[in-house]
């Protein structure tokens, strides 16, 4: 998912506690008492952005709403080091993931021989820079496809 919220006066947070439980959602004093030590006042707060999320929280709430994609949220929307570093992931369907990862490994195999002939001698030269950014872009689809595997995973195989 990685997504924000579909109401700017909402935060993926609160709809993720409304649509937890199975659709059914669940009232801040049901989602307090579940996250352990996390109080009904402190969680609307976190809910509003009127206190600083800790990663502790983002994990608890992925847990208790099933919503993995929480934390891969706040890794690449709230967190300043994430945001550069974290690829976005989007749950979609194993299949549509599967060709995903097809394609990208399948082009980068192309690519496979010229990022040889780039690493040789450990420099990128000018000539080199556009190729080597191609090949930068095929593992950056890779990793984020392997992202939504991650998701997917954690989504349907909660054991």
């Amino acid at each position: 998912m990685g997504r924000k919220s579909t109401n700017p006066h909402k935060s993926i947070y609160f709809e993720a506690r409304e649509k937890s439980n199975g659709g059914k959602g669940m009232t801040r004093a049901e989602a307090s008492e579940a996250l352990n030590g996390i109080s009904e006042s402190r969680l609307e707060k976190l809910e509003t952005g009127k206190t600083t999320l800790q990663p502790e929280d983002v994990v608890d709430m992925a847990r208790v709403y099933n919503r993995p994609d929480l934390c891969n949220y706040y890794c690449r929307h709230d967190c300043a080091i994430g945001a550069d570093s974290v690829p976005e992931a989007r749950e979609i369907a194993l299949p549509e993931i599967a060709l995903g990862m097809l394609s990208s490994l399948n082009t980068l195999d192309s690519y496979k021989n010229r990022l040889i002939e780039i690493a040789a001698d450990g420099k990128i030269s000018e000539d080199e820079k556009k190729d080597f950014n191609e090949i930068k872009k095929q593992l950056e689809n890779i990793d984020t496809v392997v992202e939504s595997l991650k998701l997917w995973v954690a989504k349907n195989l909660n054991d």
